[in-house]
């Protein structure tokens, strides 16, 4: 099963405004492992950022001159996607934006929800938490995971972060190792993984032992348990 946790940052907040998407930002899932596989690109929008979006996601104007237009990015990013399930947190807000870059290009490309089934995890959210904040930020301290890098919104930064908290929330563990053949496409701008492997030089954990009038305690408690009981699990134990 392979799904794509993406998030993108935009000019603003309608599309019936022609707002534009200038970030994408993906992971990959593979029978919800991570890959290390990812599609990170910056997009020129060919119009303003709104000031309000800009003081969310912190891209300017000046930022985006140089980068690609979206034409020119699509076939790669279409290709990247395709097939799989997509996780967005609050996925009609992505996808509608996805389909209005689409629509742009007269007719090359069909809506993404033909190649690919939408998960959103907002819904699945308000779901397992009715009543509950539901934000990404809300969700990360819910699940405990670490978001202390994310002072601004990013693309890829949110789809890792994502990608943490849709598996806790569908499955309740996370599996952090990554494939050896990590890649990434060729987005222009290489963002630097919160996704960390777990190291195999670690320090050895130290061994306490018990002293004997910790063992004596011990068996005091086990004993005290079994006479209330009478079924202590642990007696006759010598661990």
């Amino acid at each position: 099963m392979r799904q794509i946790v993406l998030d993108t940052e935009t000019t603003g907040l309608e599309t019936s405004q022609d707002h534009r998407i200038i970030e994408i930002g993906c992971v990959e899932l593979v029978g919800r492992k991570l890959t290390g596989r990812h599609y990170h690109q910056y997009i020129n929008p060919q119009r303003k950022v709104d000031e309000g979006a800009m003081e969310v996601h912190g891209i300017t104007d000046q930022f985006l001159e140089d980068k690609p237009l979206f034409d020119q990015v699509a076939k790669e990013f279409l290709e990247f996607v395709d097939g799989a399930d997509l996780v967005i947190h609050n996925a009609p807000f992505d996808v509608g934006f996805i389909n209005h870059e689409i629509a742009k290009l007269s007719g090359k490309y069909q809506v993404i929800e033909t190649s690919c089934r939408i998960i959103d995890t907002l819904a699945l959210a308000r779901q397992k938490h009715p009543g509950q904040k539901n934000n990404l930020d809300a969700l990360c301290k819910r699940y405990g995971v670490d978001n202390s890098a994310r002072d601004l919104h990013g693309a890829l930064l949110d789809a890792e972060i994502l990608a943490d908290v849709y598996l806790l929330m569908t499955g309740g563990q996370v599996n952090l190792n990554i494939s050896d053949q990590s890649n990434s496409a060729s987005g222009e701008v290489s963002a630097k993984s919160s996704i960390r492997r777990l190291s195999d030089d670690r320090t050895p954990l130290r061994i306490v032992k018990p002293s004997e009038d910790e063992l004596a305690l011990h068996q005091q408690k086990l004993d005290a348990i079994n006479k209330s009981s009478g079924a202590c699990i642990w007696m006759g134990s010598s661990d």
